[in-house]
């Protein structure tokens, strides 16, 4: 373990870098998973038909395949990205595709009586989900969105398979440098088992602010 030790400023830059692709994807997963959701509902066939492709196409292709294609074919038509671009680029649009069905479900399962209520009050179709579909489908989604994180976090691990710096490619170069396998690969679990901890109690406390404020809504209109 002192040998392990020693390379400690390679695991924090490996680390580092997981959590930027981490969070850069995610951010990229939420806007896709919106704009895809949302756009599964729009009047215009063209734009439904557009985010069904979208979704089939991300969600049953693989990821790994999907972040190669990226990384060493799309430079073969005169497209190149960074690798780090490449990796959030991969892990968000393929995360956004499943989360797109999360947005979808989660505004399907509002009461039919709040879009009954909207179209009373003669809301127009973005008032509409503004201010009453989507606030009260978001504490729907959170939990399911919370699972996704963690996904995403671990489909990071692969993006060291496109030179991305990250905790799994450092430990892959301690393994070769010091004959090491056990050790770098449980500090690495180990690492990553802390980062999802912390993300899965931020989920919990957005979980828990969006339903309080859900609840303190509801107790006013009663």
């Amino acid at each position: 373990m002192q040998e392990i030790l020693e390379y400690t400023p390679i695991l924090i830059t490996g680390t580092i870098t997981t959590i930027e692709l981490t969070l850069a994807s995610a951010v990229l997963a939420l806007i896709v998973s919106f704009t895809v959701g949302l756009s599964r509902f729009s009047r215009l066939r063209v734009v439904r038909v557009a985010a069904v492709i979208y979704l089939e196409f991300f969600r049953g292709t693989s990821a790994i395949v999907q972040m190669f294609f990226m990384f060493f074919v799309l430079p073969l038509f005169g497209v190149t990205f960074p690798p780090l671009v490449a990796g959030i680029l991969a892990c968000g649009l393929n995360l956004g595709s499943y989360g797109s069905e999360v947005v979808r479900s989660a505004i399907l399962s509002v009461g039919r009586g709040q879009h009954e209520a909207a179209l009373a009050l003669n809301y127009s179709n973005y008032q509409r989900f503004r201010y009453v579909l989507i606030p009260q489908a978001i504490p729907v989604m959170i939990p399911t969105f919370g699972n996704l994180l963690i996904e995403l976090l671990k489909l990071t691990a692969v993006a060291s398979l496109i030179t991305i710096s990250d905790l799994t490619f450092m430990s892959q170069i301690i393994r070769v440098q010091t004959a090491l396998t056990l050790e770098p690969f449980l500090v690495i679990l180990v690492i990553y088992f802390i980062i999802a901890s912390v993300l899965v109690w931020f989920t919990k406390l957005a979980e828990r602010k969006f339903s309080k404020g859900r609840h303190t809504a509801a107790a006013k209109e009663v």
